[in-house]
C-alpha cells in the first residue's frame, strides 16, 4: 500500500522542503487555509503540530504558538474534524507532529484510524522512546499505513541510527543540534562533521534536516547534506506576524534567499 511520504522521496531525491506550523495558530480556523496556501506555494510536505502544554523539544516560538492554539480551543478531536475533507484538495504528504500525552488520551489505535481516514501519512512523536515504539506502537501504525518518523541528533550513536533505519519507514528526521527548535544563522564545523558522519553511513532511508533553518546558509547546508530541509520556527514567527500563510510563505522564501 503506497504512502505519500514514500512516493515523494521516490520521485524527488533532493531539495525537498517541508514546513511545520501549529494547528489552531494563529486562529482556530486557520489550519486548513494554511495547508492549502503552503501547497499552492510549492511546499513538498507539511508537518502539522498538535498543540500541547509541555512541548519539551520546542523553542520559544513554537511553544508560544502552541499556547495560543490551546487558548484558541484547538484539540486533537477538533483538528481531525477540521481536516476531514482535506484530501479533496490537498495531495502532498501531511505529517502530524505531537507529543505522546494528547495522542494517548485519544487512544493510539483510534488516533491511527483517524489519521488514515483523514489522509495523514505519518506522525512524529518526539517523546516516544524507540523501544516503546517497537514494542507497543509499530505494529498498530503499520496496520494503518502510518509512518512513524524517528528523530536522531548529533548524540545518537551509529548503532542506534542503523537500528532506526532498519525499523522505520518514510524518512529519518535529522535534528541539526541537540537543543530545542529555533532559528540559527549558520551551522558550524561540528554540525558539518555530524552531517558527514550520517552521510558516510549510507542509510537506506532518506534524511531530512530540521531545527535552526532560517536563511540561505542553513538551507543550503541542509540541502547539501540531506534530501531536504524542515522549517518550523521561522515560518511560525512569520505566520504570527502576518496572520496570513501565503504572505508568511513569501516572506520565508525571501529570508531563505539571503
Amino acid at each position: 500500500m503506497k504512502n505519500r511520504i514514500n512516493t515523494l522521496f521516490a520521485t524527488k531525491q533532493k531539495d525537498i522542503l517541508s514546513i511545520y506550523f501549529c494547528a489552531g495558530h494563529p486562529t482556530l480556523d486557520s489550519t486548513v487555509p494554511t495547508i492549502k496556501a503552503l501547497q499552492q506555494k510549492g511546499i513538498d510536505m507539511i508537518e502539522i503540530g498538535i498543540p500541547f502544554s509541555d512541548p519539551m523539544a520546542d523553542g520559544p516560538v513554537i511553544q508560544d504558538a502552541a499556547t495560543k492554539a490551546l487558548r484558541n480551543g484547538m484539540t486533537l478531536k477538533r483538528l481531525f474534524a477540521q481536516l476531514k475533507d482535506i484530501r479533496s484538495e490537498v495531495h502532498i504528504p501531511l505529517i502530524f507532529m505531537g507529543y505522546l500525552n494528547p495522542i494517548m488520551q485519544f487512544g493510539f489505535e483510534a488516533f491511527c484510524q483517524q489519521c488514515t481516514q483523514t489522509g495523514i501519512d505519518g506522525v512524529i512523536i518526539p517523546d516516544l522512546p524507540f523501544k516503546d515504539y517497537l514494542e507497543s506502537y509499530k505494529a498498530v501504525a503499520d496496520r494503518y499505513n502510518i509512518r512513524i518518523i524517528m528523530l536522531i541528533t548529533p548524540e545518537t550513536s551509529d548503532e542506534r541510527i542503523r537500528f532506526i533505519d532498519e525499523n522505520t519507514d518514510g524518512f529519518i528526521y535529522m535534528v541539526s543540534s541537540a537543543s530545542t527548535t529555533g532559528a540559527q544563522s549558520q551551522f558550524g564545523d561540528d554540525r558539518q562533521a555530524y552531517f558527514n558522519r550520517i552521510n558516510s553511513m549510507q542509510l537506506k532511508h532518506p534524511c531530512m534536516i530540521g531545527f535552526g533553518i532560517s536563511n540561505r546558509q542553513t538551507l543550503h547546508a541542509a540541502q547539501q547534506n540531506a534530501a531536504g530541509a524542515i522549517i518550523g520556527s521561522k515560518f511560525v514567527s512569520l505566520l504570527d506576524q502576518t496572520g496570513d500563510a501565503a504572505q508568511a510563505a513569501d516572506l520565508l522564501f525571501e529570508a531563505l534567499s539571503h
